[in-house]
């Protein structure tokens, strides 16, 4: 704002002590994801004890390059990342990220995504903001995925899975697929399909569908073929009707189950 009120010979705009309070919360926030992030992608691609996650994405039909492209990671059970950056962040914004919950019991911060993959959700600009996880073992006393909790940084209704990098293809193409899930994003992505977003988790909402308009003006909805896809598809259907602009169009995919 400032560079732009200066480039436009405009009065420069003053940072209220609100604004300079959130740019500095924001600015350890985002140090501490991208410290996360790298730290734990790297265990994924480097520590030997860890090759068993490989394995898994593996089986998945994972290559290395779709673990470096989106950044995936491993945090181990046994890990506890808050004690290597407590002396760097006051804890009050280091539980602010949602990486970490209090256990009242062991007195200690626990890993919220341990013994999970983890895949970054990133802003429009690239940055880490928040992240899903999945379980390598179906155990049937955890759920498969988990997000990350709401932050002052992070709403899941105003966010897409990839949006960081499918928004760069927006001047070549005018469509793009909306999925379900990361993995459905990376294996389209696997197959030369660029131009797709997830949402995350939850049921579409009429911010997610302007931000997409935004970009492309064709969204093409492709949930899984099983009746659960087909019902959130039809939910998809309604919200995104509200916002349907003249110039824009929807369309729905179904797969064979």
């Amino acid at each position: 704002v400032k560079y732009l009120a200066n480039l436009a010979g405009m009065q420069p705009y003053t940072f209220s002590k609100k604004d300079e309070e959130r740019e500095k919360q924001w600015n350890e926030y985002s140090e501490i994801f991208k410290m996360y992030v790298e730290h734990y992608h790297n265990e994924l691609l480097k520590n030997h004890d860890f090759s068993f996650a490989r394995e898994y994405l593996k089986k998945r039909k994972l290559s290395k390059e779709d673990v470096l492209n989106f950044k995936i990671g491993y945090v181990h059970y046994n890990t506890n990342f808050y004690e290597k950056i407590k002396s760097k962040f006051n804890e009050k914004n280091i539980m602010d990220t949602g990486l970490f919950y209090f256990d009242e019991k062991k007195n200690i911060y626990v890993e919220r995504f341990r013994d999970r993959i983890i895949f970054p959700i990133n802003n429009i600009s690239g940055d880490p903001i928040g992240l899903g996880g999945r379980i390598l073992d179906n155990n049937k006393n955890l759920a498969k995925y988990i997000n990350s909790p709401e932050t002052v940084f992070f709403k899941k209704g105003s966010n897409l899975f990839n949006l960081d990098r499918a928004r760069k293809l927006s001047n070549k193409v005018d469509n793009i697929y909306l999925v379900e899930g990361y993995m459905d994003v990376i294996g389209l992505s696997k197959n030369g399909i660029e131009n797709s977003v997830a949402n995350l988790g939850t049921s579409l909402t009429s911010r997610q569908i302007l931000i997409l308009n935004q970009f492309f003006d064709h969204t093409i909805i492709c949930f899984d073929g099983d009746e659960s896809g087909y019902k959130a598809a039809l939910r998809a259907a309604e919200s995104s009707i509200k916002e349907l602009q003249p110039e824009k169009k929807i369309s729905f995919l179904f797969l064979p189950n």
